[in-house]
Formats: structure tokens, sequence, C-alpha cells
């Protein structure tokens, strides 16, 4: 009896000695990861301050040097600031990713100890007598529902950190630094770049209104004035719409409210180019100071201009950051819009001769501005707009330029594919359905490219080509069975995708600048007096009505469930089924 009561109370002590080990390891644990997250939280105030100090200090002095360009000293100023200041941003994110993986590692070794403290506490035998040992078992219950307690606390402050938007990185300083980006399906909900989520001109959304009047504001729900001109489509992210405008002396951001029209903000991208009395910055007036279109990622909205000067701006209009990529050589003006992957800005900076060798495919990350990757381009100066689709499990990043259409991965900027079948200043778009990628030789030819490829595919990928005809700046679009194009002068044509025979081509004695929509069964076409056609997407012609909005129009509309936004020469339109509601 006393040798089994001697192992009982061995037993019971040895659990005991766990027990007590993994509270303390639990308590240690949550103190030391309460500690880094006081650390975290001072270097995001840190963070915060710098950058601001730094953007203040960054627009004076761009400001001084937009008046004396010939300043080399105070350029070398602006360039060791900018410096300075990605040192610091690395080192702090540095110390994020580092603090990252120590916080990670005290939580779940915390979480550990605790489950260890619980298991053990259930194994102790009930106390046989009163005293000491009772308070003992008090105090140690007393430790377990701390530790828990803490380590809910930890758990919540880490939460709470995320959400305070830090964007840590945890890749490592060359990696992607930005790792808060919205998701396909919440990309797919809204409008967010030029002709839709991915750049094809498909409206995936219903109840899209078909009657309005805008002389009459029979289906006009608001139409709001737009303070600066732009060529420009607007995008749309849940109840904001975005337009850019600019001429000789500012370059804007504008954002609205979707529901009422209300202009909430506006936004400046300051610009060295502007103001410059001795080299006054000119542009054709067909192309304007703002014709590329926006795209956001729902947590900011991102503008270039004809100047070559990015922007980047949350939702409540703080410009984030500023970029100068330099004055595009470009014959008409530059006019890509941008696209976006993820965390990625991306940019189609097609300049100069093919000579030149100065064009290049851009990725800018969207938190600081920083260039990711670049990629050289063999094309000359072009107006077209990439498109970023998913191709059965990959994305692909598709561009058009004279003479190539080139597919790179969005992610890293590595060319997947080329075709060699461009000629001539290109400016429509590239599509994708069914397994086939569209685009236009401008006057002359529509090409239909498989997308499966790997390096120059020119001999083996193009599936089929018509050389009847082809639009110089509307964009094509597809339901995947039929492929629709446009031309400038009213020509619509349609084809079948599998081999490009051509159903039908009709006259609609009418000019357009906006490529055309799909939408459901209906194709929607704005031309530039702003009458609104709609037509059957099918295999023959039919009209089915036209809608008038009483004002010029040279962007393409966009789209989200129940609504159209226009943008008309002077404003901007938010047609509806319902006008009162």
């Amino acid at each position: 009896m006393e040798s089994n009561t001697d192992n009982t109370s061995q037993n019971t002590e040895t659990t005991s000695t766990w027990y007590r080990s993994a509270v303390k390891t639990a308590i240690v644990c949550a103190v030391f990861s309460l500690i880094v997250l006081t650390f975290f939280v001072i270097n995001y105030i840190q963070f915060r301050i710098i950058d601001a100090n730094w953007e203040i200090q960054s627009l004076n002095l761009k400001k001084e040097f937009g008046q004396n360009l010939d300043d080399e000293q105070l350029l070398a100023k602006i360039r060791q600031l900018d410096l300075e200041f990605r040192q610091r941003r690395i080192r702090r994110l540095d110390f994020s990713r580092k603090g990252g993986y120590l916080l990670l590692g005290s939580v779940v070794i915390m979480l550990i100890a605790i489950k260890s403290a619980d298991t053990f506490k259930k194994k102790l035998p009930a106390p046989q007598v009163l005293g000491n040992k009772d308070d003992e078992q008090l105090i140690q219950a007393k430790f377990s529902r701390w530790a828990v307690a803490a380590g809910l606390a930890v758990l919540g402050s880490g939460a709470l950190i995320l959400a305070m938007g830090t964007d840590i990185d945890f890749g490592g300083t060359n990696a992607v630094i930005s790792t808060s980006y919205p998701s396909f399906e919440q990309v797919s909900q809204n409008w967010p770049a030029f002709r839709g989520p991915e750049g094809n001109g498909i409206v995936d959304f219903n109840d899209i209104p078909d009657s309005w009047n805008g002389k009459s504001g029979d289906g006009i729900l608001w139409k709001t004035k737009i303070p600066l001109h732009g060529n420009n489509s607007p995008v749309v992210w849940e109840d904001r719409v975005f337009l850019s405008g600019g001429d000789p002396n500012e370059l804007k951001v504008f954002c609205f409210d979707s529901v009422s029209g209300k202009l909430l903000w506006t936004g400046e991208v300051e610009s060295p180019h502007l103001k410059n009395e001795e080299e006054p910055f000119e542009v054709m007036e067909d192309t304007g100071f703002a014709s590329p279109t926006l795209v956001t990622d729902g947590r900011r909205v991102y503008a270039i201009f004809v100047t070559g000067d990015i922007g980047a701006f949350d939702f409540n209009g703080k410009n984030i950051w500023t970029k100068s990529l330099g004055i595009p050589d470009s014959s008409y003006g530059y006019a890509s819009s941008l696209a976006m992957y993820r965390n990625l800005v991306l940019i189609q900076f097609d300049q100069g001769g093919p000579e030149d060798g100065i064009s290049k495919m851009i990725a800018l990350d969207g938190l600081t501005g920083q260039t990711v990757w670049e990629t050289k381009r063999p094309v000359p100066n072009s107006w077209s707009s990439p498109i970023v689709t998913k191709i059965g499990e990959q994305f692909q990043l598709i561009t058009c330029g004279d003479p190539w259409v080139i597919a790179y991965d969005p992610a890293k900027g590595t060319e997947l594919w080329r075709v060699n079948c461009l000629y001539g200043d290109v400016a429509p778009s590239a599509i994708y359905a069914n397994g086939l990628v569209f685009v236009i030789e401008p006057d002359a030819t529509l090409f239909a490219i498989r997308a499966d490829g790997q390096g120059d595919v020119t001999k083996t990928h193009i599936a089929w080509e018509n050389d009847e005809w082809g639009p110089n700046i509307c964009s094509p679009v597809s339901n995947g069975e039929l492929v629709f194009m446009l031309a400038s002068e009213g020509l619509i044509a349609c084809y079948k995708n599998s081999d490009g025979t051509k159903l039908y081509e009709q006259d609609l004695r009418e000019n357009f600048m906006a490529s055309p929509t799909l939408v459901g069964d209906k194709l929607y076409l704005l031309t530039e007096d702003g009458v609104m056609f709609i037509i059957q997407a099918g295999p023959e012609y039919k009209e089915l009505t036209k809608c008038e909005l009483g004002e010029k129009c040279y962007a393409s509309p966009a789209f989200v469930d129940g609504r159209i936004y226009i943008r008309g020469l002077e404003h901007l339109y938010c047609i509806g089924n319902n006008a009162s509601e």
C-alpha cells in the first residue's frame, strides 16, 4: 500500500511539475508576443510619420524642380531623398518580416503550452487535504486563466495590427511588398479597369438598363459635371466611381459617389513637366492629357497621364505615392490604360521607334509605387491597353504592339509566348474567348491565336485570320461562339469564333470611339453623338433599340449590376432602370 501511495504521489508531483512548466511557458510566450506587438505598433507609427514627412518634402522639391528643370543639384537632392526613403522602408519591412516570424512562433508555442497545461490539469487528482496545496492549485488555476486571456489578447492584437493595413512583408526585401489584394471573385463583382474585370468588354451583371433618354431625363438616375476634360472611361468599385482629367496646368483624379453622383474628392498628381514656360507641354487634341483609363484594386485607385506621371490614392483621396516615368515618346500622345494583377499595377509603356529599344512593360507595387519588375519590349509606340485574363489555371498578361502580340506572366514579367502578326499604329486591345486570343491589325486583319504556346509560336498557333478589314481604334468582343468588330466609321461585322467565317456586316452610319460591350445576348454600341445602339448578339444583325444621351461621348461605358456609367464630354451619367430609386 505504501508503495502504491508513493508511486501515486510521485506521479502527481511529476504531473504538477509539467503543469507548472506549461503555465509558465505560456505566460512567457504571451509576454514576449505582447512585446513584439508593441514594437510592431511603434514601427507602424514611425513608418507612417516618415511616409508623411517624405511625401511633404518630396512634393515641395518636385514643385521647386518643376520651376527650374535645369537644376541638376536639386534633381540629385530629389533622388537622394527617394533613395533614403526606400532604404528606411526596406529596413522596416525587413523588421516586419522577421518580427512576423517571431510573433507567429511565440503564439504557436503559447497555444501548445496552454493546451498542455489544460491536459496536465485534468490528470491532477482531486486534493485530499485542504491547505497550502489547495491555495497553490487556486493560484495555478488563476495563472492558467491569465495565460488563456493573454493568448486571446495577443491573437486579437495581431488581428488588429493586420487590419490596420500595414501590409507586412513576409517574403524578403526583394519580394513583392504588398500582401493585400482583392480576390478574383471580388474583382469580378466590380468594373475596376478599362472594359471590365478582364478587359474583354463582357458584362456578367443582371438587370442592365436598356431604355433611357438623356433629353427627357427618363432612366437617368443622375448626371454630374466633370471638372476637367479627359477621354478615359469610368471605373467602379462598390460605391465609388473614378475618372481622371487634365489640362496644361494640372492633372487630377475624381471620385464620385455611385449612388448620388456627388463629387467626393479630387486628388492632384504633381508633374514636373507642366507649367514649364520655356518648353510648354503639348498634346494632340484628340488624345488630351488624360486618355488612359484608371485601375482600382478596391483599396487604392491608380491613374496615369499623357506626361508619364502616375499617382496612387486611397479611397479617402489621400495621395499614397506619385511616380514619373518620363514623358513618353509617342506620336499621338500616350493613351494605354492601366491593368491590375493582385497587388501589381501594370503599365504598357510603349514609345519611340522599334530601333530605339525604350518600350517596356512595368509592374509597380500598389502600396509603395516601387518597381517590382520591368521587361523590355521590342516594339515602337502603341496605344493598345494590356489585359490580364485567366487562361486555364494560369493568368496571362497579353499585349499588342507592332509587330508582336506578347503574353507575359503578370507576377514576374517573364515572357510566355509571342506571335508576329501586327503592323502599323496599334490601338485595339486584345481579348480572350473560348481558348483563343483575338487581336486586330488596324484597318487590315483579325487574328485568332491559340494561347497555350511557348516562345515564338507565329508559325504554329495562329488558328485563323480574316484579312477583309479591321478597326483602327475599337477593340473586339466575343461571347465564345461569335466575335464582333466595330469600326470607328460605323461598320460592324460578326465572325465565327471557330474558323473566322464572316456571318454578317452592317453599316450603322455613325462614328464610334467607344468599344462594344457584350451584355448577355445583347451588344451595346455607343456612338460619338451619345446614341447607344442595342443589337442582338447573334449570327444575324438585328437592332433592338436606340437610346439617346444628348451629349458627345468618346469613352467606353462602365457596367455594374443595374447600372451603366457613361462619361460624356462634360458630364458623368448614371443610368438605371428606375430613375426614382
